[in-house]
């Protein structure tokens, strides 16, 4: 493994951890404010921005999921090259 091929797949490790931490952190943000609304007394869920509020958890946990996967891959892969490079 050459030195070039090191610092670019720690970068978009990196990135992929920053997106997985944004959308999974905006999808719990959105659970607690429905959570706050509902405890404050909003009735109607449909007006405003509550309907982004809504549909936002049910984009972002399942991208969130796939981020987490593939940055498992990308590591395990990166793992083994670096396992059959020190042999």
């Amino acid at each position: 493994m050459s030195e070039a091929d090191s610092p670019s797949s720690g970068r978009i490790e990196r990135a992929l951890a920053f997106m997985i931490a944004a959308t999974l952190g905006l999808s719990v943000l959105a659970f607690l404010a429905l959570i706050v609304g509902t405890a404050v007394g909003v009735r109607d869920f449909g007006e405003g921005v509550w309907p982004v509020i809504i549909f936002l958890p049910l984009i972002g946990l399942p991208i969130g999921f796939v981020l987490m996967l593939v940055l498992l891959i990308l590591n395990m892969r990166r793992r083994l090259r670096d396992a059959r490079g020190s042999r």
